[in-house]
């Protein structure tokens, strides 16, 4: 990844965040979970690992027995990082044991901040190779095949990248797996600049300088992973030069076989969020369609906007109730873009890609950086890495600018709600407001009504509003202008009036006259529509 994507702290997101910009306390684009795959090419196909055989003078017929001896060789290798670490090391007989569970109790409970945690092995499935026989030919030869064999896993709290892993497989063509988490990596980096931050779990739900944070984010895109992932294998591989490299010493090809790009919309609060959730929701359910999902995972569709006839696959959308929250997420053959809230206020779009191959980028043929550009597969390798990014980050983009159209329809009961509550104003409690009873919706109504929009009100104006004609004796004046000033007080409190600066007048507020016509909306409707409507 030598070529640099830089994104605003804004990520071109403009339309949502400017429709909830009171709400939104910042914006953050990065990996979050990747997952690397280190790869002999000589030993992944059986002519090249036929040739490395005979180079070390092992017979087909051995290939079992030399197998074996490489796996005692990578076992003892294992164990002998765990003894030196002074770290322990346990086999895991059920595939449904959470590996990063076990191995992050081990960390928290052995006080672990750097280095090794544990060494976890299991057997599990992979693609290797086994020995069949030509029958035309009369010889052994040999195949390709999905076999079980011993997997190894080192999980380390890594000074860089924080809690990762890597796995390792103990038969050819030994494929290597290392998984960081973005956001762990970014925990490092703020800690390293003295950004104040508030993690929960694996999202922030509060930064300090979210500008600042994005470019630390930006910075991860500038690693060079061959060599980073190259320096990491004497960490959890120190045979492979024992076993014998490939005579070209081309060493590990790495690729991103997984990686989740996520776009973090932090709100101000929980409730912020919650009330919006579910109206977002529905628009990914009710407005999303195939045609759509397409364009987000970057399909080009024709003018038209019909499904091309050559596309083959599925287009997918399910609703779940996660633990993190509810999650909705649009599929296309294996890669999919989802939407969740996450600890309740940060609204969180990640788009995962395990297939390269079913997204098309602009680029010229491999080989030939200055020939013709086409609409071509993204590459595996972490060469195309920034291409990913970009890739992931436009598909954000789409369906958070899709988002910004979604309709909030605001309950009535959500309005009264507040209006309904006893409140603190001026040190002061204040009593809460009965919109249906006759005499606060006599209140509303004179303070709605449509001479006193634009100049708004005085004491003397609602008093004649409320209560007729002006008493002649002056302690009954004195009585119902007081009673206007507490109801003003009570207004006031509530939010639905301001007072007009150097005057005696007030207006109503944007949320007053927003509640007061909906109140009285709802007051005058009759009860027969409502339940006929229900």
């Amino acid at each position: 990844m030598n070529e640099t994507v830089i994104f605003s702290e804004e990520q071109r997101v403009e339309r949502f965040i400017e429709r909830h910009r009171d709400r939104v306390m910042g914006v953050l684009s990065g990996f979050d979970r990747v997952r690397f795959r280190g790869s002999l090419r000589w030993a992944c196909y059986p002519d090249g690992l036929g040739k490395y055989l005979s180079s070390m003078k092992v017979l087909l017929k051995d290939f079992g027995t030399f197998m074996q001896s490489v796996t005692k060789r990578v076992r003892d290798a294992a164990e002998e990082i765990a003894r030196a670490a002074s770290r322990p090391m346990a086999y895991l007989k059920s595939p449904s044991e959470s590996k990063e569970d076990r191995a992050r109790s081990i960390a928290a409970k052995d006080g672990i901040r750097e280095g090794l945690i544990c060494v976890l092995y299991a057997v599990e499935p992979c693609r290797s190779f086994r020995i069949g026989r030509d029958r035309e030919r009369k010889q052994l030869v040999l195949q390709g095949a999905l076999r079980q064999c011993l997997h190894y896993y080192f999980y380390w709290i890594h000074p860089v990248w924080g809690f990762c892993h890597a796995r390792l497989q103990t038969w050819f063509p030994m494929t290597v797996q290392v998984c960081i988490n973005g956001r762990e990596w970014l925990s490092r980096q703020m800690d390293a600049a003295g950004i104040g931050y508030q993690r929960r779990e694996n999202c922030f739900t509060w930064v300090e300088d979210v500008p600042v944070t994005q470019r630390l984010m930006n910075e991860q895109l500038r690693v060079n992973w061959g060599a980073a992932l190259n320096a990491l294998l004497p960490m959890f591989h120190p045979t492979l030069k024992e076993i014998g490299d490939d005579p070209s010493k081309e060493g590990y090809y790495w690729s991103i076989q997984e990686s989740e790009w996520a776009t973090d919309v932090m709100f101000r609060s929980a409730k912020d969020l919650s009330s919006l959730y579910p109206h977002l929701i529905r628009h990914a359910t009710v407005h999303l369609g195939s045609r759509e999902v397409l364009r987000f995972l970057g399909r080009r569709l024709p003018a038209t906007g019909r499904i091309p006839t050559q596309f083959v696959g599925e287009v997918v959308s399910d609703l779940r109730e996660r633990p993190e929250g509810l999650r909705i997420k649009h599929r296309v053959n294996a890669n999919s873009i989802k939407m969740y809230d996450k600890q309740g206020s940060v609204l969180r779009i990640e788009t995962t890609l395990n297939d390269p191959d079913d997204i098309k980028v602009y680029r010229p043929r491999e080989g030939d950086p200055k020939g013709q550009k086409a609409w071509r597969p993204l590459r595996r390798g972490v060469a195309d890495g920034h291409r990913r990014a970009e890739v992931c980050q436009a598909a954000n983009e789409r369906y958070l600018d899709s988002l910004a159209s979604a309709q909030r329809a605001t309950p009535l009961g959500e309005l009264a709600a507040d209006l309904c509550r006893p409140v603190r104003w001026r040190k002061r409690r204040v009593r809460a407001l009965n919109p249906l009873s006759a005499q606060d919706a006599g209140l509303l109504e004179a303070v709605n009504r449509g001479e006193f929009l634009v100049n708004g009100f005085r004491n003397r104006d609602l008093r004649e509003r409320l209560y007729g004609e002006t008493p002649v004796e002056v302690k009954a004046l004195r009585r119902q202008s007081a009673a206007v000033t507490r109801k003003l007080r009570l207004l006031r409190a509530h939010g639905l009036i301001h007072k007009v600066p150097r005057t005696h007048r007030y207006l109503l507020s944007e949320k007053g006259r927003r509640c007061i016509t909906a109140l009285l909306a709802a007051r005058a409707v009759d009860t027969a529509k409502l339940t006929e409507a229900a």
